[in-house]
């Protein structure tokens, strides 16, 4: 009687971990064809870049920000 207990619940936790299983790689399948299908007929619009940028590749606008942060910090 216990035999045939253990089983059934082997079974049925086969079941269930195979329908779980199944429905995450059908997930990942959808997901990536939405993707794929976003990506085709809505592609992301490159942003120009402003010329903000010296000669040495450094953010002219960073570098005055993070100047002004440390002296701000340093008069207390």
């Amino acid at each position: 009687m216990e035999g045939s207990l253990v089983s059934e619940g082997l079974k049925f936790m086969t079941l269930g971990m195979g329908t779980v299983f199944v429905f995450l790689i059908l997930m990942i399948i959808v997901l990536n064809l939405q993707a794929y299908l976003i990506g085709k007929f809505f592609p992301e619009k490159e942003k120009p870049k402003a010329n903000t940028q010296s000669s040495n590749g450094l953010d002219k606008q960073k570098v005055a920000a993070i100047v002004g942060a440390v002296s701000a910090y340093k008069k207390g």
